[in-house]
């Protein structure tokens, strides 16, 4: 899929790929950087390389680009609701390069995952904010993604998580 913006730059939304965990990998610390918690990010590109590609992935990614530069990216995951009845779609991490913002690409690639759930039967997206992340906010607001006031995510983590699968 190919935009033009403006008269000059052309935006591009593509599936990531194999050869692009380095830069998936990099905008996740550049994420981590910008809400202050580079310290948490843990992982590597070899996690991406392994987790992210090939028959079991799981995870996919879409991959923005204005002329030919890396300009974003959607990480996400199919879920499944029982009480819908029907498949969708979890949206991980969206991240946009500070120098890109304001060409709508975090819009885009929404937009492009959305449709990727919806060809595969999906009709919902689910995605988590940082509570002090109200440029964000603002954006999953404009296009109808909204708080929902009834739910609370819970994690194990850590030594929670060995915990619990250990039992």
């Amino acid at each position: 899929m190919t935009t033009t913006h403006g008269s000059t730059a052309v935006i591009r939304i593509r599936s990531g790929e194999i050869g692009d965990a380095e830069t998936i990998h990099g905008a996740i610390l550049a994420m981590g950087r910008g809400l202050d918690m580079v310290g948490k990010v843990t992982c590597t590109a070899d996690d991406y390389r392994r987790f992210g590609f090939g028959p079991g992935a799981a995870f996919g990614s879409l991959i923005a680009e204005v002329d030919g530069a890396f300009a974003g990216l959607c990480l996400f995951f199919p879920i499944f609701s029982t009480w819908r009845g029907r498949p969708g779609v979890f949206v991980q991490d969206l991240y946009v390069e500070d120098r890109f913002r304001g060409l709508g690409i975090g819009e885009r690639l929404l937009r492009d995952v959305a449709a990727w759930s919806r060809a595969r039967g999906g009709d919902y997206l689910r995605l988590e904010v940082d509570v002090e992340n109200t440029t964000a906010q603002r954006l999953y607001e404009r296009l109808g993604i909204t708080w929902q006031v009834k739910d609370r995510a819970h994690a194990a983590y850590g030594d929670a998580f060995v915990a619990l699968a250990g039992k």
